[in-house]
């Protein structure tokens, strides 16, 4: 191979022996995707992750080896008015004879009425591995719906984690196939919408598919050494896409211009490879410096979605170099086909129209820079303000879809039976031979509980205390009849935690304690999450301000490409607390309110923003330095840059709000906010960010753009290839 940068070489290469490099992809990727199904997947263990006093009391209850079968509940109750105790007994002596020849049933308990009269539960053991409980508790919901078929006049449904969890899991898979079914082709349109031709269209799709394929078997591989969890492949598919269909989309559009300008099939290719090839390698670098950073959060799911996005992104950058350049070489001219008519007019090279809109969009920035620049900062800013007010928690069972009738069951339950409700697990270890002293404080506690309004009244059946086999583990369900995102809840976590656990079990020689739950999980992780959004977010900028120098030879360039991503990922943030710490887009988004963002996605999307904006970043910066090079003057330049790229910044936009939108209308507050994010982001970044805000900045700033120290200061460059002329209204008077 020639002489030349590293990304022509290869380009060169593929392009001159493209059998060969087509071979080598599909070996790689077949090999990655056995070899990682060989393998087998290593999921994280509950120590894996344990964070905070709420993961050590999990792991003090898994050293316990409790015997804890699922369980599930009959719940009876009246259709109106006054539940007569009579009808309700027989319904539950009805479910009971029906329920003990049900095969995975191991005990019936006997029913209980609940304080006020208004329900009886009957409490139904199942057999076997509660884990797989979900997938066999069908046939105790079918007896239950013909002990219902045979007591019209009363209510009877079954409810507990079981049945919850089977609910769940068909409304949750109901809505991934929807998205995957509807993501592929979201991004197929979009894409021949931009090219005007299908196989044009279905290149960039191609190398994303394959890349996510391959990098599900590579990231098999690495779980044996940073432990999988269930979101891992999610986000993989997610960010392969994404980074995927974007780094092809901008090798295809440069390739498909220099052959519109009359070059061979190879030299467009290697230009390609220089200019665009060039960028995919800074942004992949960018993207997985950005995911690389959630390593530091010291959390194993973000370890886990840190491997699987490096490694993809790796693979789609490895996949641009190589594949790419031997398919667009062997398709040549039937890359454009089949055209669609009507679209192939409107985006062909050879078209020849000067574009007018975004000329248009870009003469304030131009003509009026300091103005314009100051307005859309001062925009996006106030759009970032009520980030300032951000509150994070987990959601709990109240912020789960209520369109099932499991979960309609669950409410009933927790109003007739507040302990059955949100609680607190308090988990003991102490010697065996002080298990009764500890059993007693435990006792106490839960009376002293049980008169603070911050906490449900026990059942008339006594406190929920476990003791293990070996008697040196010991753990009390304190109920709260408050839901788990109040701040009664959190006040009631506090207040076992400062006062009463310590009061009780601190004069225990031995002890070891700590308090847990589902209220412990959210608070001890928001904790978490903010003590480590500092550390991982300056590891970002300090590394992408690093590549950034060293990329553009600019330390000017460096810094106001930190500024302009922070600035996106703010207003980010403040809409999102806009749309969902408020409650006046829930029937336009067909969500409740938890007035809070999901705990985990302020880090996640953080990251995830910062790298993909990369990608623009780079790409648009590229070809104003390449008008620079070539001799414009920086005015022109810039409008050159912008107005070069912004059809393919603009495709590739496009595809990612479309995907991102889409996980905006699964139902689970989590993957709305974080679909709303993402696509807000995204749109934000790609027009307000690229198209104001950046020319205004560097038309501003003129030549200081390119200042560098000495040191830095990059070697004469090649020619770069020549752009064509600026659009002439848009050079305004110097």
């Amino acid at each position: 191979m020639g002489a030349g940068p590293v990304t022509v070489r290869l380009a060169r290469w593929s392009a001159e022996h493209p059998w060969r490099a087509i071979a080598l992809w599909v070996v790689f990727v077949a090999v990655c995707f056995v070899g990682g199904s060989a393998a087998g997947l290593k999921e994280a263990s509950l120590a894996d992750q344990a964070v905070g006093e709420s993961g050590r009391a999990g792991l003090i209850v898994d050293a316990g080896n409790f015997d804890d079968p699922a369980v599930e509940n009959v719940l009876i109750t009246s259709r109106g008015g006054t539940l007569d105790p009579a009808a309700a007994k027989a319904a539950a002596d009805d479910a009971a004879d029906r329920l003990r020849s049900v095969t995975g049933v191991a005990s019936i308990g006997e029913p209980v009425p609940a304080r006020d009269g208004s329900a009886l539960l009957l409490p139904v053991t199942m057999s076997g591995d509660p884990e797989t409980a979900s997938e066999r508790v069908q046939p105790l919901r079918d007896a239950t719906a013909q002990v219902q078929d045979g007591h019209p006049r009363l209510r009877v449904e079954q409810v507990g984690g079981p049945s919850i969890n089977q609910a769940l899991d068909d409304t949750l898979g109901d809505d991934f196939k929807r998205a995957e079914l509807l993501s592929l082709p979201v991004t197929l349109a979009i894409l021949i919408i931009a090219f005007g031709a299908l196989i044009a269209a279905g290149v960039p799709v191609l190398l994303a598919l394959s890349s996510v394929a391959a990098a599900m078997g590579l990231s098999t591989l690495a779980s044996h050494l940073v432990p999988a969890t269930d979101t891992t492949a999610s986000v993989i598919l997610l960010i392969g896409m994404a980074v995927g269909v974007d780094y092809s989309l901008f090798y295809v559009r440069r390739e498909r211009e220099e052959r519109a300008k009359g070059r061979s099939g190879l030299d467009a290719v290697e230009i390609a490879a220089e200019t665009s090839g060039h960028a995919v390698v800074v942004s992949g670098l960018a993207v997985m410096i950005s995911m690389g950073a959630l390593l530091l959060a010291d959390d194993v799911v973000f370890s886990s979605l840190a491997v699987g996005s490096i490694l993809v992104v790796a693979v789609a950058v490895i996949g641009s170099l190589t594949v790419l350049p031997a398919l667009l070489a062997k398709l040549g001219r039937w890359v454009d086909r089949p055209r669609v008519p009507l679209l192939w007019r409107l985006t062909s090279p050879q078209a020849g129209r000067r574009p007018r809109f975004w000329p248009a969009v870009l003469r304030p920035a131009l003509r009026a820079p300091v103005a314009t620049l100051v307005i859309s900062v001062g925009l996006l800013l106030a759009l970032a303000a009520p980030a300032l007010g951000m509150k994070m928690k987990f959601p709990g069972m109240e912020d789960l879809p209520r369109s099932t009738p499991a979960m309609q069951a669950y409410d009933r339950l927790t109003v007739a039976f507040p302990s059955n409700g949100t609680s607190h697990t308090v988990a003991v270890r102490a010697p065996a031979a002080e298990a009764e002293r500890v059993g007693a404080a435990l006792t106490a506690l839960a009376a002293r509980a049980s008169a603070d309004p911050l906490f449900a009244p026990t059942e008339a059946t006594g406190p929920k205390i476990e003791v293990s086999a070996d008697r040196r583990v010991s753990v009390l369900e304190v109920a709260t009849p408050h839901s788990s995102r109040t701040d009664e809840a959190v006040r009631s976590l506090d207040r076992l935690r400062a006062d009463l656990v310590p009061a009780a079990l601190g004069g225990i020689p031995g002890v070891e304690y700590a308090v847990g739950g589902d209220i412990a999980d959210s608070e001890d992780y928001s904790r978490h999450i903010r003590d480590k959004l500092p550390i991982v977010m300056g590891f970002v900028l300090v590394l992408t301000f690093l590549v950034m120098v060293l990329t553009f030879r600019s330390v000017v360039i460096a810094l106001s490409s930190i500024v302009l991503n922070l600035l996106s990922a703010g207003a980010a943030y403040g809409l999102l607390v806009l749309v969902f710490q408020g409650d006046w887009a829930e029937g336009l988004l067909g969500f409740t309110s938890m007035g809070a963002i999901v705990t985990w996605l302020p880090l996640f999307l953080f990251v995830v923003l910062f790298g993909l904006s990369m990608d623009y970043h780079v790409f648009v910066v590229s070809r104003i330095r390449e008008g620079v090079r070539a001799g414009m003057s920086n005015r022109d330049a810039v409008a050159y840059g912008i107005t070069s790229s912004a059809g393919v910044v603009t495709s590739a936009a496009v595809v990612m709000v479309g995907v991102f939108s889409i996980f905006a209308t699964l139902s689970t507050i989590d993957m709305k906010q974080l679909g709303v994010g993402l696509a807000a982001a995204i749109l934000l970044d790609a027009t307000i960010i690229r198209a104001v805000v950046l020319p205004s900045l560097m038309t501003m700033l003129g030549d200081a753009n390119w200042w560098a120290p000495r040191f830095l200061r990059a070697r004469p460059a090649p020619a770069a290839p020549e752009p064509p002329a600026p659009t002439p209204e848009l050079v305004g008077s110097r």
